[in-house]
């Protein structure tokens, strides 16, 4: 849904005046379950990578070796999951976008299509591979420095092993992680090139709505935000639906007078 500044500079929602649906601007949660549940085959193989090399004894430049090479062989199946993600979060945002000229009775047709989002969805691209690609060597880094620590510390072979075998539950947490930052992140950026084209300075940030919301982002419930200040909470800076495991989302705002 979008929102409007009155003459005297109060936030007045479309939906107070129209009758059709609200435009949809939350997350995308089905979009964000569906990348979580392919990250998760990345987590899960390289799990089967770890556990082939199980026993007492770990060849440890061997399965680094097995890791950095799977990072390798990763990208065009990276390219190709994160593209989809991209395109059904753009082809998301762009319907709230043209729900919301309608409720507005606003002409945004052509700019919203018109806007650059594909330099956008070309820059995420490119961020989420990176990120993929990260799971297995972050592994690797994980069972070089699980060597190195249990080595120091005078450890057993055995324990460092079990720690080790560890790496593949260690790494499906990290990859829930980035696909539900991700997606969230990527909708609150396309958001954001398509509100910044029509003419928006900011948005309305909103929360889920639960007890679930960090008191952080609770606090920033309902608030006004520039798309040039995004705020830091909890040491971390970014707009809404765009921190880690953030389900908020923003609800841009544009100029215009009262009808």
């Amino acid at each position: 849904m979008i929102s409007r500044v009155s003459k005297n500079g109060a936030v007045q929602f479309a939906f107070d005046k129209a009758k059709t649906p609200r435009a949809d601007f939350s997350a995308a949660r089905r979009v964000e379950r569906r990348f979580v549940t392919q990250l998760r085959k990345v987590a899960r193989h390289i799990g089967d990578l770890v556990s082939g090399f199980a026993g007492e004894f770990i060849d440890v430049d061997a399965l680094s070796h097995a890791l950095d090479r799977y990072a390798q062989i990763l990208e065009p199946w990276a390219r190709a999951v994160s593209g989809r993600m991209i395109a059904e979060v753009a082809a998301r945002d762009e319907k709230a976008w043209m729900q919301a000229a309608r409720q507005m009775g606003m002409s945004l047709k052509s700019e919203i299509a018109d806007a650059p989002t594909g330099a956008r969805m070309r820059e995420l691209l490119e961020e989420q591979v990176r990120l993929i690609k990260s799971l297995p060597t972050e592994a690797a880094e994980r069972v070089h420095k699980l060597t190195l620590e249990g080595i120091t510390k005078g450890l057993r072979a055995s324990e460092i092993s079990a720690e080790i075998m560890r790496t593949g539950e260690v790494t499906k947490s990290r990859a829930d992680l980035i696909a539900r930052t991700e997606v969230g992140r990527t909708s609150a950026a396309l958001t954001q090139a398509r509100a910044e084209h029509v003419g928006s300075v900011g948005y309305v940030w909103v929360t889920a709505g639960d007890s679930d919301v960090r008191p952080s982002h609770k606090a920033m419930s309902g608030k006004f935000v520039a798309w040039n200040d995004p705020p830091t909470l909890d040491g971390m800076q970014g707009h809404a639906g765009a921190l880690p495991n953030c389900r908020c989302f923003c609800r841009p705002v544009l100029p215009g007078d009262d009808d």
